[in-house]
């Protein structure tokens, strides 16, 4: 009985220093209920590139610099900006010793194995099912909504009814920044319908706007929310009718007489107001259809609210020949752009529009900040203009300074992978330990920049949560491995990313992934009448919710990722998305600007008195001019990865390994 006493006693004793170790390392187990969800956090010895152990090792091999996880670490002072401008890469077809399989130290299961499960092989027949699964969600919320919700602004798919604005409650702003009884899901859908070659229902819809919505309305909505989800979608449905081109069949409307650009502009006049009187030129978060900006307006709004109304306006002015528009907003994201912090060329999340003084100072790619990043290279995407490519390229390696964390290349090298965090805006400090959901619509960015292979590692970081719960949940605590808030409203940002990539590369691998987030919609979020909000990602709990984004995005990208045949893939016009997935094209005449010289008369000083700093912009090289990116991919570089690493890495970071 001594012997076994004795084991007993080593093995508490070696309990107890892995749980001093674990509490040292700041790393607190998680609640009871959570599953481990096993990430590396630096546990493992970093090993320098001659192959030599560097146990004190920071993040960049620093001798002597602070150990723990190098997402923790702050970036080297002095040092960021050479700290990624020539990361290594590795050939074709190879990953190196310290992919995340390696460092995650997992079992693996072979190569044989992944390549069996997500070969080439995804047969035209389960992708035609895949197609039809996708198109059959949308009609069947679209369906839904049109027959227990219409005219108002969203479904409510549990209970059956349509919900419009909290008259009742004027501060419930998740439901007011939003509906504006305007009959939101219907107007954010038409160009969705005509994606899927609905031409009957897509005739009938815009018909149903134009005879019965209206902007004249007592309603206080968000700019930003009214821009890209109603303004946005009147201006892509514009478009698809008056194309002479009619790529996605008949789409065109008898007797049409412009109306819906002339609603576009009647909705845009209604916003104008929230860019008088601020002596930023940064736009109030809000205003009433009727009557303006509120007398008790809030002066504080986010960087992504403001600066994120480029392409819809700008679009807008040019095919007016006003600029009005284009000028209100441009100069909206000069101002932002003129308030970045001098040291790090990062911008904060909430400002003051009349003080110009940043009230929320972290940085992220997330929400209050990822439009407006992506709407910098959109704009020139769409316009051409230099300047708006030059302020992406500097923010984008501002960006790669101070926010990204891990290991230099993604799939090279020692560390952990990589991941982008949110710091001060100022000093580049680590602010906080969790990402959001709406982070995952990077992937796709970086796929339109060029900047693949960096995408494919971070697409595969959200994909592994969302293989774990079954969702993305709204934030993700990636020390705690746990989620910080747990709905998921059907957002569309990594099916948007999976497209894209998939797009770039066109390795089936995105198709497996895709049709994983398929069937777990399907399974966990279909209702009586629609398909709901998920209030608990680990419960799978429901709220009475169906946002018009699910529609109007998360719809249409599933359906674009299976349907090879799409014109949107095969027609000699490109296309870009806006950032709520409406389709526009590019063409010269959106690049014609007779107006060029009012968006130059602020010169380099901006309105609150900071001279313009401009850092050198990293050199970045768009790939296509449009988000469906047709280009014949390298498969040698991306099919091996893929197929074999890049799952296995996945199942290993979810605990199937």
């Amino acid at each position: 009985m001594q012997w076994r006493a004795l084991v007993l006693g080593l093995v508490l004793l070696r309990l107890g220093l892995h749980g001093v170790l674990w509490l040292v390392f700041g790393l607190g187990p998680s609640m009871g209920f959570y599953q481990r969800f096993p990430l590396s956090f630096g546990f493992q010895r970093l090993r320098g590139l001659d192959g030599s152990a560097s146990p004190a090792s920071g993040p960049a091999g620093r001798p002597g610099g602070p150990s723990g996880p190098s997402w923790m670490q702050p970036p080297v002072p002095g040092a960021a900006a050479g700290r990624r401008r020539a990361p290594r890469r590795p050939g074709p077809g190879v990953c190196g010793p310290a992919h995340w399989g390696y460092v995650l130290g997992g079992r693996g299961r072979g190569p044989d194995e992944y390549e069996k499960r997500y070969s080439g092989a995804f047969p035209p027949k389960l992708r035609a099912q895949m197609r039809d699964l996708a198109r059959g969600m949308f009609v069947f919320g679209y369906d839904n909504y049109m027959a227990h919700a219409f005219p108002e602004d969203e479904l409510n798919p549990i209970h059956c009814r349509g919900r419009g604005p909290d008259r009742g409650d004027p501060s419930n702003l998740n439901i007011n920044d939003v509906l504006g009884n305007y009959s939101l899901t219907l107007v954010d859908a038409l160009d969705t319908l005509a994606i899927m070659g609905n031409s009957s229902e897509f005739q009938k819809a815009v018909k149903l706007v134009i005879d019965t919505v209206s902007f004249d309305k007592d309603s206080t909505v968000q700019v930003f929310e009214a821009t890209i989800r109603v303004l946005g979608s009147l201006l892509s449905a514009h478009r698809i009718i008056t194309d002479s081109k009619q790529p996605f069949g008949d789409m065109t409307i008898k007797d049409y007489d412009n109306e819906l650009l002339h609603m576009a502009h009647d909705l845009a006049v209604r916003l104008l107001p929230a860019f008088e009187n601020t002596k930023t030129g940064i736009p109030y978060p809000r205003v009433n259809l009727k009557t303006g900006v509120p007398p008790d307006s809030n002066n504080e709004t986010c960087t992504a609210g403001a600066g994120s109304l480029l392409v819809e306006f700008g679009i807008l002015s040019r095919l007016l020949g006003d600029s009005t528009f284009e000028w209100v907003a441009r100069r909206a994201v000069k101002a932002l752009w003129n308030l970045r912090s001098n040291d790090t060329g990062l911008l904060g999340n909430v400002v003051n529009i009349q003080t110009g003084r940043w009230v929320g100072k972290q940085s992220g790619l997330g929400a209050g900040l990822d439009s407006f990043y992506e709407y910098l290279l959109k704009s020139y995407i769409l316009f051409g203009e230099k300047e708006d490519l030059e302020m992406f390229n500097a923010a984008y390696q501002s960006i790669q300074n101070y926010l990204r964390r891990g290991r230099e290349a993604c799939n090279e090298g020692e560390g952990d992978p990589p991941l982008y965090v949110n710091v001060n805006m100022f000093s580049g400090q680590l602010m906080n330990t969790w990402i959001d959901s709406l982070q995952a619509f990077f992937p796709g960015l970086q796929v339109l920049i060029g900047d693949v292979e960096d995408a494919i590692c971070l697409h595969a970081f959200y994909y592994a949560i969302w293989k774990r719960y079954g969702a993305l949940p709204e934030r993700f605590n990636w020390q705690l491995q746990a989620p910080d808030v747990l709905f998921y409203p059907l957002r569309p940002e990594l099916v948007e990313s999976t497209y894209l990539l998939y797009q770039a590369t066109k390795n089936p691998f995105y198709l497996h992934v895709g049709m994983d987030i398929l069937q777990s919609l399907e399974k966990y979020t279909k209702v009586k009448c629609g398909y709901a909000t998920l209030h608990h990602v680990i419960d799978k709990s429901k709220e009475d919710r169906m946002e018009s984004f699910f529609l109007s995005e998360t719809c249409k990208y599933l359906y674009l990722l299976f349907d090879e045949e799409n014109p949107v893939h095969k027609s000699g016009t490109r296309y870009m998305f806006t950032t709520e997935g409406h389709i526009v094209s590019v063409d010269e005449h959106l690049r014609e600007s007779p107006w060029k010289e009012f968006f130059s008369e602020e010169g380099g000083q901006d309105q609150v008195g900071k001279s313009e700093h401009r850092p050198k912009p990293h050199e970045l090289r768009v790939i296509n001019s449009s988000s469906n990116c047709n280009r014949v991919p390298d498969e040698r570089r991306y099919s091996l990865p893929l197929k074999s690493i890049y799952m296995r890495q996945i199942d290993q970071m979810v605990g199937l390994i």
